[in-house]
């Protein structure tokens, strides 16, 4: 009855660490205007359209330029750097449910954390996406570009 107790009461934070990392991170990141891809860009954006109608469909530019006629370029800048990792711990003493008088740690040792080897990797990748938008005289659509990479 003790072990489970100790065992519950032990597990409860990591359980609760979990909760509020995938909490927290929602709450800090709210990417849904970071969503445009270059789908988007191809099924939405048409030559004619209105600046108005490239910001509803895309959002606000990362930069605006004019060119030697005075005509509006805007510049969508994505960038997107992905990082996964991976950690795994071997326990020396029987793992969770093992003898709470180990000799390889003792009640540390029986719930996992004692006498085992770790290992772990980090994998990361990078995408970027540019889109440029050139409009004419009448703030109308023009062309438009785009470019995406992985590595």
């Amino acid at each position: 009855m003790l072990k489970r107790l100790v065992l519950c009461l032990c597990s409860m934070p990591l359980l609760l660490g979990c909760v509020n990392a995938a909490y927290n991170r929602a709450e800090v990141r709210d990417d849904r205007a970071e969503r445009v891809t270059i789908a988007t860009v191809q099924r939405e954006i048409r030559p004619g359209m209105s600046s108005a109608e490239v910001a509803s469909v895309l959002g606000s530019p990362n930069l605006v330029t004019t060119d030697a006629n005075r005509c509006e370029n805007w510049v969508y800048d994505k960038v997107a750097t992905e990082t996964a990792y991976s950690h795994s711990r071997g326990s020396g003493s029987g793992g969770l449910g093992g003898a709470a008088g180990g000799a390889d740690g003792g009640l540390l040792g029986a719930l996992g954390f004692g006498g085992g080897k770790s290992t772990g990797a980090v994998a990361t990748n990078q995408r970027t996406m540019t889109i440029i938008i050139k409009f004419d005289k009448d703030n109308r659509v023009r062309d438009y570009s785009y470019r995406q990479s992985s590595f």
